[in-house]
């Protein structure tokens, strides 16, 4: 039998669902709101597998912060009452079939990475329900990004529309350009023109920061700074090896009972 496997980036929709109700900041009516939406994807995705990764909830910022200290530096915190009534939430999801993945200290976009790329590269399908644009690094022709919210799919013409590269330069281009809602800085003077016109003449980041005949109104930006777009790509970049501790027959879909 053919696998379709849905994969929620959980607090991708939870918060957007969330902020938009905060004349009415009600936890169950969040998940209820979040469990509709659910429906609508279970109902056109038709899924075989289905499951909602979430962010671990402790202080420890990743292995991101500790190579860029200001990652994600400032972002607003996940409101009090959504925090404390995440196993709410977790619940209703489990009611419909589907089950929650989290792991301590490991960042839930490296847990769908992970996830998805070992499923897809089998030939399986994968999609993947979320805004967050730099899960496209990860698209093939079995792996897709669905933004459930603006009813687009994040596909390689997106992104090159978007950004100007093919989905497979996203990291080595926010090496140069950085993701400044991310407080990854890339190399000041490099915006994203010159990240698109340099990637047309290099293959990748490491080429251009290794090339003799950089131009010379380049030149003088690169110079001395490879070590900080070596890390921006290196943060920007998924995990896609992290131990997951279950298969796919754990999280298979079945419609609940009524």
């Amino acid at each position: 039998m053919a696998i379709h496997l849905v994969v929620i980036d959980a607090l991708n929709l939870i918060r957007r669902v969330h902020a938009a109700r905060s004349g009415e900041p009600d936890v169950p009516a969040t998940a209820e709101t979040c469990c509709r939406a659910l429906s609508k994807i279970i109902k056109i995705s038709q899924p075989t597998h289905i499951v909602a990764v979430f962010d671990h909830h402790g202080d420890d910022r990743g292995w991101r912060a500790e190579i860029l200290p200001h990652y994600k530096e400032g972002r607003k915190p996940m409101p009090d009452e959504l925090m404390t009534g995440m196993d709410i939430i977790q619940d209703a999801f489990m009611n419909m079939g589907i089950d929650s993945l989290l792991s301590d200290g490991d960042e839930a976009d490296d847990l769908v990475a992970t996830l998805a790329l070992k499923v897809a590269s089998r030939g399986e399908q994968v999609t993947i329900i979320s805004t967050d644009k730099g899960y496209c690094q990860l698209l093939q022709p079995t792996l897709r990004i669905r933004d459930y919210f603006q009813e687009r799919w994040l596909d390689s013409a997106f992104i090159e529309k978007e950004y100007g590269v093919a989905p497979d330069k996203l990291t080595d281009y926010w090496g140069l350009a950085g993701i400044s809602s991310s407080k990854i800085p890339g190399i000041t003077g490099i915006g994203p023109k010159a990240a698109v016109e340099l990637l047309q003449l290099y293959p990748n980041l490491e080429a251009i920061l290794a090339a003799d005949d950089l131009p010379a109104k380049w030149k003088k930006k690169i110079d001395g700074n490879h070590e900080i777009a070596l890390a921006c790509k290196a943060v920007s970049s998924l995990k896609t090896d992290l131990a997951l501790g279950f298969n796919l027959q754990d999280i298979r879909y079945h419609t609940p009972q009524a």
